[in-house]
């Protein structure tokens, strides 16, 4: 097992978030081998829990003084109540890991308030790798945990797609319409690393506009893509205001995204970059709590530059080339936004071997920089 780079503060309780397969469960055990641990998916103790959630305490020993382990919580969201209860009254601690947000924000995660902090697990970054990640391997297959281990990570890849599919999105009711939504994530799968527009996917995907949109409110809502909006920040430019959109993993994205002779695998290879850069910086920030908000910038002429992360003290832009070789001409967004922006820490990384320095910006091989990430963003 990886040594991940969460670290919870061992006094609170906690809710553990991220998409199934990132390791929750893993972890927990592994870090907590005396905690009490009760499993939603445990089909008898989900129907008696459901049934009654005051039966909590039944599973508790008394004078316990471990953690309490609660596993997809958002199955009995009800049991929030008990938990609360059970904190203030027992100085209990609780350990509650979900894949779904979405019934928790709808029926009283915020009842924790101030009692319970939030933490994210996702996929493998390469820092959590270490000697073992393998960029190329990464853009194929991603990082999900599992992968390491699968002798077929294509056949993996898509029975966790199929998964989802069945579990999550089926069974839970979040739709009816299966083909529906298959064909909406395959659609959706062209607007990786690009600006959205809901209407072309509604389109393309035959589901209607409004439908399409409560679609992706369900994959954010689960943990498997995230939309990144414009940075505007005292803008000096007219900016576009739709957002980027991203599946949470290069490998389930590549799994999704549909391939035949009339797609470039070089345009295929460099969203594949973007995204494993994204999901890394991404699970940085949220892990060491850096504080970084997450943006991308373009103009309304389509200056581009793929990341900014913007915190209280520090601002830094990240252009992403899939490219062995460094052109001048790849400075151009980081450029231009460093002309409105002269504090900026600028980073261009590619796929070359070389780290260059020009004109005040930072030019790092994609291995190189990922394995760095956390010493650039704490720098």
């Amino acid at each position: 097992m990886y040594s991940r780079l969460i670290k919870p503060n061992p006094n609170k309780s906690f809710f553990l978030f991220g998409p199934r397969g990132t390791g929750k469960t893993t972890w927990v055990k592994n870090n907590y081998p005396q905690a009490i641990y009760l499993d939603l998916l445990d089909s008898h103790l989900f129907t008696s829990l459901l049934t009654d959630p005051s039966r909590l305490i039944t599973h508790i020993p008394p004078h316990h003084q471990k953690y309490v382990v609660i596993d997809e919580i958002q199955r009995v969201p009800e049991l929030l109540n008990q938990v609360h209860k059970l904190i203030e009254e027992q100085n209990l601690k609780f350990i509650l890991t979900g894949s779904n947000a979405r019934k928790l924000r709808a029926q009283g995660v915020n009842l924790l308030a101030g009692r319970a902090y939030t933490y994210y697990l996702h996929p493998l970054t390469a820092i959590e790798l270490g000697k073992n990640f393998d960029l190329t391997q990464a853009l194929k297959f991603g990082l999900m945990p599992s992968i390491s281990q699968e002798t077929n990570p294509q056949k993996y890849l898509a029975s966790y797609i199929q998964t989802y599919l069945e579990q999550e999105i089926y069974q839970e009711g979040f739709t009816r319409n299966l083909s529906a939504f298959a064909r909406f994530l395959e659609t959706a799968s062209f607007s990786q690393g690009s600006t959205l527009s809901i209407s072309n996917v509604a389109r393309d995907a035959n589901v209607e506009r409004k439908t399409v949109e409560n679609y992706f409110t369900i994959l954010e809502d689960l943990l498997i893509a995230y939309k990144l909006p414009t940075f505007h920040k005292r803008a000096k430019r007219r900016l576009v205001t739709s957002p980027k959109f991203y599946f949470f993993d290069t490998g389930v994205y590549r799994s999704i995204r549909p391939t035949g002779p009339l797609d470039s695998s070089q345009e295929i290879s460099g969203v594949a970059l973007e995204t494993l850069f994204f999901q890394n910086l991404l699970a940085i920030n949220q892990a060491l709590e850096l504080d970084y908000d997450l943006y991308y910038y373009r103009t309304a002429t389509g200056v581009e530059v793929d990341f900014i992360a913007y915190g209280k003290k520090r601002i830094f832009a990240f252009e992403i080339k899939h490219s062995d070789r460094f052109n001048p001409n790849m400075l151009k967004g980081l450029k231009h936004f460093q002309a409105d922006y002269p504090m900026v820490k600028l980073y261009l990384i590619y796929q070359g071997q070389k780290t260059l320095y020009r004109d005040g910006i930072t030019i790092l091989p994609a291995t190189k920089a990922l394995m760095e990430l956390d010493k650039i963003l704490e720098n």
